[in-house]
């Protein structure tokens, strides 16, 4: 079985996945229209809204509101953003960039913000869903986080049970306003995420149900007696030799 982690993967591994099971080897990644979707976040921003998930509304860069925020409709870890929050800010260089889509900023200190680990089984519905709010992110991964399951867990089970051509493990960024309930859908990440490792320590143990699945024939049902508000911490530290 192969496992991709990073985006640029997965476009070539989905589209051969039948070449790759001629040879017996299963390739872990959904069907290859669907990782497109998510690769284009102007489609992933449709997807949303047609599964009843609000995504930031657009702002027109030539008369726009501030403040704003922009971010390029292909990027990953947290690359090209801007956050604009007055016309000085808002650059030629920035205004020119074909690649960036301009849209209401969501105010961090109003709104938290979640990735939410989600299993897909291999009748592409889900198994499990594990929501990690980031509490603290450096370069683009989660620095400290934070598993929670309500409200997040049945709201995105009513809404995204199933997903045609959804398989194994993805990530999905929201962010949710505590205090009114509001939930905004920001992207999806048709892979492990770097934060999975929290998601495995609560118990979300993705890779057991890939073997389960795909080399013990077994069904998965519905999991969810992970462990709820377990804090992931990560740090850096030298060691000399």
């Amino acid at each position: 079985m192969i496992v991709p982690t990073i985006d640029t993967e997965l476009a070539v591994l989905s589209a051969n996945k039948g070449n790759f099971a001629k040879h017996g080897v299963c390739v872990s990644v959904s069907d290859y229209e669907f990782v497109m979707m998510c690769r284009d976040k102007r489609n992933t921003g449709a997807f949303f809204e047609q599964h009843g998930i609000r995504v930031p509304k657009e702002v027109d860069k030539y008369h726009p509101t501030f403040p704003l925020f922009a971010k390029p409709y292909d990027g990953s870890l947290s690359t090209n953003l801007h956050y604009i929050k007055n016309a000085e800010e808002l650059t030629e260089e920035i205004l020119n960039d074909p690649k960036l889509l301009f849209m209401e900023y969501i105010d961090k200190a109003v709104y938290k913000e979640y990735t939410v680990d989600m299993y897909y089984g291999m009748d592409n519905r889900v198994k499990c869903i594990v929501p990690r709010e980031r509490i603290k992110i450096r370069a683009g991964e989660i620095n400290k986080g934070l598993t929670e399951k309500e409200p997040l867990t049945q709201y995105l089970r009513d809404r995204l049970e199933t997903i045609e051509g959804c398989v194994g493990c993805i990530c999905i960024q929201l962010f949710l306003n505590p205090q009114t309930g509001d939930v905004v859908g920001i992207e999806i990440n048709p892979r492990f995420g770097g934060g999975y490792p929290q998601t495995y320590a609560a118990g979300g143990n993705y890779a057991e149900y890939l073997i389960r699945e795909y080399f013990l024939s077994e069904k998965i049902e519905y999991i969810d007696g992970w462990k709820d508000h377990l804090l992931m911490l990560r740090y850096d530290d030298a060691v000399y030799v």
